[in-house]
């Protein structure tokens, strides 16, 4: 059997300084079309061709050719792998808004929404070239075009107009140019296309970009498959024919290619273990294509009975397919010739996919075979549909990528690209480009407009950060930042400055206890009684005693005991964080709650606001007493991992004579007077409202935070009824922590 190709071989000139040729003709671009799809829109492409032709006037490209020639010729690879009419009338008009005085309104009225909707992709597209030479942002890029190509098509136009770019890139003067859009492609549109399963324009684009990259490497490879050539003229004829002859002879009907492995592929491998061109043995390739997946395996079986396997060098893509789709099965034997050959070992339908990917033309139906629920799996749908030239609202419907939506990609104003999960703000990004941007952050502008910060990015938005040097982390930023990074950088810091206030909070209690006491202070002699009170350092202590975990007195009492040491007092440690009305005394404050050891410092949970009658828990924490909360309280998920540190407590009966404070979220109608009937439902059980505060908002509804005092938890039952009896209310319930 003759030798075969797909596509041009390496090294026979094909990939050569491209010929100028004629401008492909309206009517040839029609009959082009509808040799695969006889139901193409004629009418459409005619008049997309004649704007596109008008629009571009006078332009002219680098190679002094017609400006209008390149979008012909995007619409001619198009055409050869069988796209729709939308999709080759946008490949007509995808540089006429960037480029002409032609607008989206325009191109909707004169072509319709879908070939509109798609201009404007592939032109936003056009828009986010890669602004950085630097390799590590290629990958983010890549995602980005996945991302923003919602439809498919978009990103085919885009890879079929950078083909034709590459093509023609030896008109570019500049060789600094030509470098850069090479690059590019190596780092962007290579991985693209074989990411997307296109075979054969990646090797292209490989081939056009080792070509203006590495000239003198490429022409030496050439060089040396030339020489090869020469030397065994008709090496890879004689093979095919000896592979095919060998499964014809066991009952297998197949189709045997060859081809000598890509100049950059061979200079890859050469690069990669360090070895010469005399020293690889495997530079040419071998495809077999049978017409079932079982013939697959029984050719492999007949290659392999005939020929020695090279060990460990067997993989199975049939079974377990590559994720952009490819299946295949690959081996490497010991020859025809006792040559040292790579065989590809594929259906004609795995071909079709392997060479062009998602723009493969469907020639061979899956009637009655089961899907297998991989990433590709809507490609059957979408290829069907190009196929029978469906409508486009059902078109729309099955060429959505769904790649990386869980992610949007922004750009800072020195065009470095930034990935965040989907919903990130603007203060989400700045923590991502340092954590001192994130910081002193006060505004933000998104494409040079002024936005606020809880603004959610799109992508390919340009995000600008403003920054002032006395600026800090608002607390208020916590609700709607999306990032670990951001919300752990926003806590430390609130962490930080709460410690703050609340060691020179407790340096003020205790100089007026100690004031109080004729007790002198001094940092030695608080260092003395650190041990006495569990804290590492005077600052701990200080934050201890102004957060109200310890009583300052109690640290004049010790200071005055080590000068003079008097009899103790029973009761002097037991400290109330936070005084319940009317104030109890000591004594009460510590009868409370049954259960506590004497000396014990208490507070009440500020998260879930205990009150008489509610089942507790009290939690101990070193250096800081007991924080008693509700049994269900959320906080307490928090702190299941340490059950050892929980005491199982009760109320004293004597409990229901103090008030405490309960706190409530009451949803209510925006409309005048709800607040006027809230605090009267709440007057007339007996409640008092201690403080308010206003939550979320919209037009409707409000959200109210609500302490109250109440009796204990029947008498809040009460309260809680009455207020769920009144028709502004739309929700009541207490805070869960």
């Amino acid at each position: 059997m003759p030798l075969q190709s797909q596509s041009p071989v390496p090294g026979d000139g094909a990939a050569q300084t491209p010929t100028r040729r004629p401008l492909m003709r309206q009517y040839e671009l029609v009959e082009r079309v509808k040799s695969y799809d006889p139901n193409a829109e004629e009418e459409l492409l005619n008049r997309a061709y004649v704007y596109a032709m008008q629009a571009h006037g006078a332009q002219l490209r680098a190679s002094g050719d017609p400006y209008f020639s390149h979008p012909v010729e995007v619409a001619g690879i198009l055409a050869g792998w069988k796209l729709d009419s939308a999709s080759i009338a946008t490949a007509l008009l995808h540089d006429t808004v960037e480029d002409t005085g032609a607008t989206l309104a325009e191109l909707e009225r004169l072509f319709g929404p879908e070939v509109a909707r798609l201009v404007d992709g592939v032109t936003k597209l056009n828009k986010l070239e890669l602004q950085s030479s630097r390799t590590e942002q290629a990958e983010n890029f890549r995602k980005l075009l996945l991302a923003m190509s919602e439809d498919i098509r978009v990103l085919l136009v885009k890879l079929a107009d950078r083909q034709h770019n590459m093509r023609t890139l030896h008109f570019i003067g500049r060789t600094e140019k030509r470098q850069r859009i090479a690059r590019e492609t190596l780092e962007i549109y290579v991985p693209l296309a074989e990411r997307i399963g296109m075979q054969a324009l990646k090797d292209e684009l490989e081939d056009l970009a080792f070509e203006a990259l590495w000239p003198d490497a490429r022409e030496a490879v050439r060089h040396r498959l030339s020489e090869l050539r020469r030397h065994d003229s008709n090496l890879i004829e004689r093979i095919v024919d000896e592979l095919s002859q060998t499964l014809h002879d066991a009952g297998i009907e197949a189709e045997v290619y060859g081809r000598e492995k890509t100049p950059f592929s061979i200079w890859g491998k050469m690069k990669r273990k360090n070895v010469s061109f005399e020293q690889l043995s495997d530079i040419m390739a071998f495809r077999i294509t049978v017409d079932s997946v079982p013939n697959c395996y029984a050719a492999l079986g007949v290659i392999h009975g005939r020929y020695a396997m090279v060990p460990e060098r067997f993989k199975d893509f049939i079974s377990t397919p590559k994720p952009n789709g490819y299946r295949s099965l690959h081996t490497t034997i010991f020859g025809p010739e006792r040559r040292r050959i790579e065989v590809q070992i594929r259906t004609r339908e795995m071909h079709e996919v392997a060479e062009l990917g998602v723009a493969a033309h469907w020639a061979y139906k899956q009637a009655g075979r089961p899907t297998d629920g991989r990433q590709y799996n809507w490609l059957r749908g979408l290829l069907e549909i190009l196929e029978q030239a469906s409508g486009p609202e059902e078109f729309l419907e099955h060429t959505k990528l769904e790649m990386f939506q869980d992610q949007v990609f922004c750009f800072t104003p020195r065009g470095d690209l930034i990935a965040l999960p989907q919903g990130a703000t603007p203060v989400d990004f700045a923590y991502a480009v340092h954590s001192e941007v994130g910081d002193t952050c006060i505004g933000a502008k998104v494409n040079g407009r002024l936005v606020p910060l809880r603004t959610r990015l799109r992508h390919g938005d340009q995000v600008e950060v403003i920054t002032s040097k006395g600026a800090s982390p608002s607390p208020a930023w916590e609700r709607f930042v999306v990032t670990g990074k951001a919300r752990s950088r926003i806590r430390r810091f609130l962490r930080t400055r709460a410690r703050n206030d609340y060691i020179a909070h407790g340096r003020e209690l205790l100089q007026r206890a100690a004031q109080r006491e004729r007790v002198t202070l001094g940092e030695k002699r608080l260092e003395s009684v650190l041990e006495t009170f569990h804290q590492r350092s005077v600052d701990d202590l200080l934050a201890a005693i102004g957060e109200g975990s310890l009583n300052g007195r109690v640290v004049v009492d010790a200071l005055r005991r080590a000068d003079q040491p008097p009899a103790p007092e029973p009761d002097e440690n037991v400290v109330p964080l936070r005084r319940m009305r009317p104030a109890p005394t000591r004594d009460e404050q510590a009868g409370l709650v049954r259960g506590l050891l004497p000396g014990l410092a208490v507070h009440f949970a500020g998260c879930c606001h205990p009150v008489p009658g509610d089942p507790i828990v009290g939690v101990v924490r070193t250096g800081r007493g007991v924080t008693i909360h509700r049994s269900e309280c959320g906080t307490l998920t928090r702190r299941s991992a340490d059950p050892e540190r929980w005491l199982d407590l009760a109320w004293n009966p004597r409990a229901a004579d103090t008030k405490a404070i309960a706190r409530l979220q009451v949803m209510t109608l925006n409309q005048p007077g709800s607040l006027g009937s809230l605090s009267t439902a709440i007057g007339r059980q007996g409640g008092n409202i201690t403080d308010l505060r206003f939550g979320a908002k919209s037009p409707d509804l409000y959200e109210m935070i609500l302490d109250i005092e109440v009796d204990d938890l029947d008498h809040l039952d009460r309260v809680v009824a009455g207020l769920r009896a009144l028709p502004v209310v739309t929700h009541v319930e207490r805070s869960q922590g």
